[in-house]
């Protein structure tokens, strides 16, 4: 059964008063520990900026989808990610849910 991450984020004051370079920087360093999450399975959906001119549109200005093999790669990404420091420069939500379908979600919602 695959796992599922969905990242809302805006960058915020601490990462905008940063020089370019080191914004370059620390985004290369990112970039270069992400590069073997394929080898345990994690997929990137998709890594883009949000819209805005949608129905009850997030504030966030990034969006982030990753599919997981298993919750333990999902908590490998998510324990990266915090490590990383990325929590301080960017206003950031995370949700995230085992793979479902319509039938089990309209039953989730009617039992809830």
């Amino acid at each position: 059964m695959h796992h599922y991450l969905v990242e809302l984020y805006t960058p915020n004051a601490v990462w905008q008063s940063l020089p370019i370079e080191e914004r370059k920087q620390y985004l290369n360093n990112v970039g270069a520990a992400m590069a073997n999450l394929s080898d345990i399975g994690v997929e990137v959906l998709t890594l883009t900026e949000t819209v805005h001119e949608i129905d009850q549109a997030s504030e966030h200005q990034f969006l982030g989808i990753w599919r997981f093999p298993n919750q333990q790669a999902r908590e490998a990404l998510l324990e990266g990610i915090n490590a990383s420091g990325w929590y301080k420069y960017f206003n950031h939500i995370n949700a995230a849910g085992a793979e479902g379908n319509f039938p089990q979600h309209i039953d989730a919602l009617a039992n809830t």
